[in-house]
């Protein structure tokens, strides 16, 4: 085909046919020189004070930033640690030469283990579906199974450590946590692990991270770890619970017998303490009796030794003193009666039989 019949493309006003310039710096001018033909010289000046307001508007805004009250602002300029903002507004340079990440310094953190509470926005907070799965499935000390889930609570406390002493500290707090927990349910039985163990290993385990969080220098403060639900693989699940409840109606039981016996014995040992006095008491009166009595014996024997016949008669009379009064019905007999029929009135009435000699 001859060249008298090839039709050159047409000049598109914005550059969008095909005009294979010269060179790079021919298709520049001839794209300036459309350019002025189509936009008179104000134009060309409203467009470069258009593009200036939204360079210096894009500016700002990317340098104006507020930290929170509850968390500072690490500023890194051209990559490198620059310094540590407190919470307000401030500013940054723009266009990525300073990068400031607000860290939450003063709000407690949680990472959860075998479950996910609904809402959570930071990945690392909660698991997958999968990995929850995996996370729960342990070995305790004597080789049986369990599903374990639970929490750690924490803060971040060195902001610049947390940022760039560890690659991605919230993924290794998930592997601190993990490797830990399995270590301390490993050295435990199942039993231990699923009802009266519960409160060491939350504090074992918590020593544990606080010391590997330490170690790799990752800015963070365990606050607290807490054990949710634990319970033993879901095939051997309903025997379990049957020997759980087993083991709670023995601990009822027991508690019942503590509560009787605490009833009970206190009353037993007032009683025996009560009875133990009255028995001393006694003891003590009957000896002071015997002691007195023996005393009234010796005195009588010594005045006795002095003078038998008076002491004797004394006696005697002192007695029936004592005796007379309470007797009712008395016979006075003469010692030199030989009979007593003479004297006793039978015709008298009960009560004055003997009143006369």
């Amino acid at each position: 085909m001859s060249s008298s019949n090839h039709n050159p493309p047409p000049e598109d006003p914005l550059g969008h046919g095909e005009l294979p310039p010269a060179s790079v710096g021919e298709s520049i001018k001839k794209r300036a020189i459309t350019m002025k033909r189509f936009l008179p010289y104000n134009d060309l000046r409203s467009v470069a004070g258009v593009a200036l307001f939204v360079i210096a508007a894009v500016s700002f805004w990317q340098a104006v930033y507020t930290v929170p009250s509850d968390s500072v602002a690490v500023v890194q300029r051209f990559g490198k640690f620059h310094l540590e903002i407190q919470p307000g507004l401030h500013f940054k340079l723009p266009f990525g030469i300073d990068i400031a990440t607000v860290v939450p310094v003063k709000r407690q953190l949680k990472q959860e283990f075998g479950f996910a509470t609904p809402g959570a926005n930071d990945p690392y907070q909660r698991s997958s579906e999968h990995d929850g799965e995996l996370e729960t499935q342990m070995v305790t000390g004597d080789l049986n199974a369990a599903l374990v889930e639970w929490v750690v609570q924490y803060r971040i406390s060195e902001p610049i450590k947390f940022l760039f002493e560890v690659r991605s500290p919230s993924a290794t707090l998930r592997d601190v946590s993990e490797s830990v927990m399995r270590e301390v349910v490993g050295d435990r039985t199942v039993d231990e692990v699923i009802t009266i163990g519960r409160q060491e290993i939350e504090s074992e385990a918590l020593v544990k991270m606080q010391i590997l969080a330490t170690k790799y220098a990752m800015g963070i403060n365990i606050d607290q770890v807490q054990l949710k639900n634990i319970n033993p693989p879901r095939p051997v699940q309903e025997s379990f619970n049957e020997v759980n409840q087993a083991q709670q109606e023995k601990e009822k039981l027991i508690n019942e017998a503590r509560r009787d016996y605490n009833k009970v014995i206190p009353l037993a040992e007032g009683e025996k303490d009560q009875r133990i006095r009255e028995a001393d008491g006694y003891r003590l009166k009957r000896i002071n009796e015997a002691e007195g009595d023996a005393s009234r014996f010796n005195a009588l024997l010594i005045q006795y030794s002095k003078a038998p016949e008076v002491t004797r008669r004394r006696i005697y009379i002192e007695t029936m003193q004592a005796i007379l009064p309470a007797i009712h019905s008395k016979i006075i007999i003469d010692e030199q009666t030989h009979g007593i029929l003479p004297f006793l009135d039978l015709k008298a009435e009960p009560g004055k039989q003997g009143e006369q000699p």
